[in-house]
Parts: C-alpha cells; structure tokens; sequence
C-alpha cells in the first residue's frame, strides 16, 4: 500500500509561511557572509536576569526535579503570579482555581481553543493579528471572523455593529494590547465596553497579554481583569517572555474564568506533564525577586525605539513611535507601495541588508506595511538607517 499522497488534514488548512521567503533570503546572504541587521523576528536578544538563571541552574542539579512536574504549574509559581496580579492591578486571583501555568502563551492560546471552541463558532479577532490569534482558530474548527484596526475605537465599533447584524453571534472575543503588530494601545475604559458587550451577548473574551510590561512614555497596559466581574467570561494570558527575557524558557499562564481555566487544565492534562520543575523554580524566582527587571527591559527598548524612529524619519521614511511593543509598525514608503509588502522587505533586505517582517504575514489588513522588531542594539540599529537611508536615496523601484 503506497503512502497517502493527499494533504494533511489541518495541514492543509494552513497558508504558505510568508516570513520563511524572507528567513530564507537572510540565510543565503549570512552564508555569504553579508552582514544582516535583522529586525524581523520578535525574539528578545538580552540575557534572562542572572538570579534567575542561578536558581534555575540549582535546582537543575536536584534529582528530585528530574521527574514529571504538575501539569497545571507546580503550587508555589501559580500562587507568585496571583501576588504580582495583586501587586500591579489590584486583582485579586485564586491559585487553585483561577490561575494555570502553561509552556508560553501560544500553548496557553492554542490549547485553550481546542478546549472550548467547537466546529463552526465565530472567534471575533482584530485584523491584522499575531498567526496563531487566526489560524489557531481554524486549526480548532472554528470560525476566524477578522475585523479591521485602523484604530481600536474603529474595531469596537464594527464589533458592536458585527453583534447587531450578524446572524452568528462570537462565542469569543480574542484581542491582545499593547497590539501586535499595529502596537496600538487601550485603555481601562476600551477593556470595560469589551467586557460589558462580552457579558451582554453570553461570549467569552481572551486577551493575550504579552507585553504587559513593554510600554513607553508613562503609559501603563491595563489588564482585562481590572474590569469589575471580567472573571465571569474573561481570561488573560500572561508571557514570561517579554517581561523577563525568558522567551526559550516557555513560561506563561492563563488566568480568570474558572470554567475556562479547568477546560484548558483538562486538555493539558491529556498532552503534557508540565514545564520542567527547575524552570518554574526559576519562574518563581523571576516573580517574587525580579520585579525591577522588566522595567530594566523595557528602558532598553524605549532607547532603541527611540533610535530607530528617530533615524527613519531622517532617512525620509516617516513613522510614529509606538506607546507599546517591542515593533515599531510603519507605513512602507509610497513609492513602494505598489510592490506589495513581501517584495518590498525582500528588496529591502537584498539592497540594504536590513530584514523586516512584511505586513502581509500578519494578514491581509498588514499588507502596505512592515513590521520593525527591536533586537538589534543602538550602534547595530544606527548601521542599519546609514543602509536604509542610502536604499532610498539611491533605489529606483521599477
């Protein structure tokens, strides 16, 4: 009997991977030895906090955490993540029932689709997305129903309108702020009409937290769970990633609703044992030792932000910097636009050795853009704009 030649069920169901044109030009120019300044993949470049580490490294050398963990979290993680919750939002969490560890946010994201979105249910999502906000969804059989976000004021609006009209009302709500890719940012208020039209039409609501702690110029993220009763239909995804540079060590949680949080605990259970203990001894560490860290972090980026926002609009690319993020999103040059945003990160990184995620990767509202991550330091970023500059002085595009 030959093997089936047809495609993979859910494999099938996935597009080509735009970024891995791009990956994939950027690895031929390295083996030549061209030297890339790369901004395209979100990928933090610091180290993970040296106390963390060390903990972490102790712990490794105990047996006792050699051997299947908790799948849920081990107790005294869960319970670190509920004071800092109480700590920055005034949010008050039960470790038993509210709160789970997961191997990132895409697991926690991931997961929890395939717990509680069935065939057909309409996911409500801003456009353009992270993939996984997209094609988690249909990957779980659901319904990816993507608004446009011009603004978030404009996506509140057609989701109101999507809720008068639509003869298919969301079962969820997935939103992240401070946004990737756009890097638009909300406030108390715009999480206080989600939750009250959530809670008016019987939909749950999850809001991906990732960058909870990247923000600039005195603006302050706020958590969903602020929202007075956001736990009867909200849960929120917290990274380790971002805030700790702790992105290889998939470190996240889900927390709120507890009926959702015992759905993704039951799904865990039948696929993993858990983050390796040592890691979550780590984890703890981070939460209870650290909370100095992210604010060191997050100062890193603003100078880089800085530096790069400021050298593009010298070089005549005009952009705006984000309040949040660590991605500056920025409109391509007019002369480009016709190219469409994946010729023109590859005309970009072929003539100025500068790679960049190209919008349409986000979907098909991110096409005219491109995405700028900020993973290169100041003198790299500063190279980069000399490259830039002189790409658009010189580059004729046909």
């Amino acid at each position: 009997m030959s093997f089936p030649s047809e495609e993979f069920y859910r494999i099938g169901k996935l597009p080509p991977y735009v970024f891995a044109q791009v990956n994939e030009m950027k690895a031929r120019l390295r083996a030549a030895q061209y030297d890339v300044v790369d901004f395209g993949m979100g990928n933090p470049d610091g180290a993970t906090p040296r106390l963390i580490v060390q903990k972490m490294a102790e712990a490794a050398r105990d047996k006792r955490n050699h051997r299947y963990s908790m799948s849920k979290g081990i107790p005294n993680l869960r319970l670190e993540i509920c004071k800092r919750y109480e700590r920055n939002y005034g949010v008050k969490l039960d470790p038993e029932t509210e709160t789970i560890a997961t191997i990132g946010a895409k697991d926690a994201l991931a997961h929890l689709l395939f717990a509680v979105i069935g065939p057909g249910d309409a996911v409500v999502s801003p456009n353009p997305a992270y993939p996984i906000h997209q094609w988690g969804v249909i990957m779980a059989e659901g319904h990816a129903c993507m608004l446009p976000m011009p603004t978030p004021a404009e996506f509140l609006n057609q989701l109101k309108d999507l809720y008068a009209k639509s003869a298919r009302k969301p079962k969820m709500i997935l939103i992240s702020f401070p946004h990737n890719p756009t890097t638009h940012c909300v406030d108390l208020d715009f999480m206080k009409e989600i939750v009250a039209l959530a809670r008016e039409h019987g939909t749950m609501v999850v809001h991906d937290f990732a960058y909870a702690d990247i923000a600039f110029d005195g603006y302050k993220p706020p958590s969903i769970l602020q929202v007075e009763g956001a736990k009867e239909n909200c849960v929120e995804i917290f990274s380790m990633s971002k805030s700790y540079n702790m992105a290889g060590w998939r470190m996240g949680f889900c927390l709120g609703n507890p009926r959702m949080i015992q759905a993704l605990g039951r799904i865990k259970s039948y696929l993993d044992y858990g983050i390796f203990q040592p890691l979550q001894i780590g984890g703890i560490i981070a939460l209870r030792d650290c909370e100095e860290e992210p604010h060191k972090i997050c100062e890193v980026y603003r100078k880089r932000r800085d530096s790069l926002v400021k050298g593009l609009n010298r070089s005549g690319w005009e952009v705006e910097p984000p309040k949040g993020t660590m991605f500056l999103w920025a409109r391509i040059p007019e002369q480009y636009q016709k190219m469409g945003s994946l010729e023109f990160s590859k005309r970009l990184l072929e003539k100025a050795l500068v790679a960049v995620s190209p919008g349409i990767g986000f979907g098909p509202l991110g096409e005219g853009h491109v995405r700028f991550s900020f993973i290169e330091n100041e003198h790299r970023t500063r190279q980069a704009i000399r490259s830039i500059a002189q790409f658009l002085k010189t580059d004729k595009p046909e």
